[in-house]
């Protein structure tokens, strides 16, 4: 009995440690004989802010169980952002159907230069410093999957090391 308890803590620790992100939330009306029943869909972005991120997406009759949908399949769909310095390792397009988005390293003390979608991804991946823009289509979903495009595209000097089958300080110089 003891066993499951501290299982069950170690969980609420661990879930303790996602910061979440509602990105949207959109109420939908079915007209019925009765009258209009309302259905709301959620986009949310989690991540640890330590270099993971994930997002999404709930449909319920309620607008707590859609973000609570929505917050488990974002557990479920975790990837790892490479940060270097508190910014992105290099500049990256990402495009998810008619929506781009282009990410920039920045100095440090630059801050999170971009808008809805991106900057809360960056935010909760724990990105400090970056620039951003979003090009083309502006639907929330979209922009979401394009920046996530460029996240699966990023590469850190480790994994680039390790293909060419160098070592870093070879790659550097």
């Amino acid at each position: 009995m003891e066993h499951t308890r501290e299982r069950d803590r170690n969980f609420q620790e661990k879930d303790k440690e996602f910061i979440e992100k509602l990105v949207k939330l959109n109420r939908t009306a079915k007209v019925v004989k009765g009258g209009r029943r309302f259905s709301f869909s959620a986009l949310t972005v989690i991540g640890d802010r330590k270099g993971n991120v994930g997002y999404g997406f709930g449909k319920a009759n309620d607008v707590s169980e859609a973000i609570r949908k929505s917050v488990e399949k974002a557990k479920r769909n975790l990837v790892p952002l490479p940060i270097k310095n508190g910014t992105i390792p290099h500049e990256i397009r990402g495009v998810f159907k008619a929506s781009k988005v282009l990410l920039k390293p920045a100095c440090s003390g630059t801050g999170i230069i971009a808008g809805g979608p991106v900057r809360a991804i960056m935010e909760a991946g724990g990105v400090t410093d970056v620039l951003s823009k979003s090009i083309g289509a502006s639907s929330q979903y979209n922009v979401l999957k394009a920046t996530f495009d460029c996240i699966s595209k990023m590469m850190d000097a480790k994994t680039i090391a390790k293909n060419r089958g160098k070592s870093l300080k070879e790659l550097w110089g």
